[in-house]
């Protein structure tokens, strides 16, 4: 078995990592089909080898201490080095892609996933997409469930999310600033507008994502998220939310990149607010993200570029 200089494995490694991922010690072993016992002498062997706790555990599974954490970056660096010198000099073929990204519900995040599934070039690939709550993106990236969080902040709501994200072990990253536009079905009357104002919007449906048990307006998807409405329509998928905007003429407010291809039925018109939505990304502090998803934020990147919106990082 190789070995580093401190004695530690490759498999020890690749078993932290599954470990991390899973958030439990039997549910990783289930995943490499080794014992339970063998998986947790493993993880206590590691622990004594770095010197250090990695793993807190309780009886709902085990989460990452901070060295944890950190020691999880490295690992994942150690690992994707050694399967690409596999790769070149070996002859191994390409390992199954791996990436989980949450978000909250935006279709640049679908169009920039489809980029990278097509140009990963992998024959196998395991990659999620979730798209879902605010507190629940939040939750997935802070357990490694994904790996990176996709949602929005502006001057209401950064404080709250920022102290959540620095109590998570997490950081926000930005990528770009938009100004607030409302979706809503070409067939719409507003849809022949240049810009739409608040008053435009008083009778007009308005529809917002449910935030569930977290229901706080800190968590909201839409800015103004305070504001009375005579018409309210809390849904849970995008797929509702236009089909309700085309059957009820409904409205969001959201950042007015929409893709065509995904969306063709909903266009986006500016609102008159004196407002801006600061999109994200969310990861751990200390962990280096891996190749997958750095090549997910680059199409991310250059999916927003092409609305012709200024990128932040």
């Amino acid at each position: 078995m190789a070995r580093g200089s401190n004695g530690v494995t490759l498999q020890q490694l690749h078993y932290f990592i599954e470990v991390a991922a899973e958030g439990s010690i039997s549910a990783a072993a289930d995943v490499l089909y080794v014992s339970q016992p063998t998986m947790s002498a493993a993880m206590k062997d590691l622990e004594t080898r770095v010197g250090r706790a990695l793993l807190l555990r309780s009886a709902r599974g085990v989460t990452l201490t901070a060295d944890g954490a950190e020691f999880l970056g490295y690992a994942r660096q150690v690992t994707e080095q050694v399967e690409l010198l596999e790769q070149r000099y070996l002859g191994r073929p390409p390992s199954r892609r791996l990436l989980g990204v949450s978000a909250q519900h935006y279709s640049f995040v679908v169009d920039a996933f489809v980029r990278m599934v097509k140009g990963s070039g992998a024959v196998e690939y395991e990659f999620s997409l979730r798209e879902t709550r605010t507190w629940d993106i939040i939750e997935d990236v802070r357990t490694l469930r994904s790996e990176l969080g996709i949602l929005y902040r502006n001057d209401f709501n950064r404080n709250v999310v920022d102290k959540l994200l620095r109590d998570s072990g997490l950081a926000f990253r930005p990528l770009f600033l938009a100004e607030p536009h409302i979706f809503i079905s070409r067939k719409n009357p507003l849809a022949s507008r240049d810009r739409v104002t608040l008053a435009d919007l008083a009778d007009v449906p308005r529809l917002t994502f449910d935030q569930g048990a977290n229901n706080s307006f800190y968590f909201a998807e839409e800015i103004l998220s305070t504001l009375s409405s005579k018409q309210e329509i809390r849904v849970s998928d995008r797929a509702t939310i236009f089909n309700l905007m085309i059957g009820l003429d409904g409205y969001t407010i959201s950042t007015g990149i929409i893709s065509d291809d995904l969306d063709p039925e909903i266009v986006a018109i500016p609102l008159e607010v004196d407002e801006r939505i600061e999109i994200g990304w969310i990861g751990h502090s200390v962990i280096p993200l891996t190749e997958q998803a750095q090549r997910y934020l680059a199409e991310l990147r250059a999916v927003v570029a092409g609305f012709g919106v200024a990128l932040l990082g």
